[in-house]
């Protein structure tokens, strides 16, 4: 039992020096977006906020998804490092059980688990509520959490009724972060990376 604890110990280290945001408990299990239509959702989506996660480090943050088969979703990820360098990741998602097909499973590794990705809230048009949780040990859970549009900013208003979807599910979003989507920033994102 001491082994486990220490082991522990050392993992909410390692996550918390590299801001993820971890919680006691089990994963919260929100409401997906009812009747969700995946060739709707298919496009550029622009990362507008997000919890931290040690696996983003930009900004200029985008996701663009396409489909690659039937009830399979190409996923495509980029972002703009500190030095100028574009830092993109493709994968695929599809839903765990068709019957809710906004709570996807994304891969990017193939020899890694895939990780949720469930849709809690979207419009299509205008905005996406993404939250993604992974449980360890029983003991505790890591939360991560994007809101998406399709243009880069949003409205504070918007904002706020996207803020509400994961505060009244129980999601603590008090470590949420803005992604820098400025023209000024941004214009050096090349289109072809």
């Amino acid at each position: 039992m001491q082994a486990l604890q220490v082991l522990s110990l050392t993992l909410l280290s390692v996550l918390a020096a590299n801001a993820q945001t971890f919680r006691p408990g089990k994963c919260p299990q929100p409401p997906v977006q009812t009747n969700f239509d995946t060739a709707r959702y298919l496009g550029k989506w622009y990362e507008i906020q997000k919890l931290p996660a040690i696996f983003q480090k930009g900004e200029c943050s985008t996701a663009t998804y396409s489909l690659k088969s039937p009830g399979v979703v190409g996923v495509l990820n980029r972002e703009l490092l500190a030095n100028n360098t574009v830092n993109a990741i493709t994968g695929y998602a599809k839903a765990k059980d068709p019957s809710e097909p906004a709570k996807l499973e994304v891969s990017f590794f193939e020899d890694s688990s895939p990780g949720p990705y469930w849709v809690l809230s979207t419009d299509y048009e205008g905005h996406s509520v993404v939250y993604s949780c992974t449980e360890y040990l029983g003991a505790f859970h890591v939360d991560f959490a994007w809101i998406l549009s399709r243009e880069p900013t949003l409205s504070k208003e918007k904002l706020g009724e996207l803020y509400n979807v994961f505060t009244s599910n129980g999601i603590n979003i008090d470590v949420m972060t803005v992604t820098d989507q400025s023209q000024e920033l941004c214009v050096d994102m090349p289109l072809w990376a």
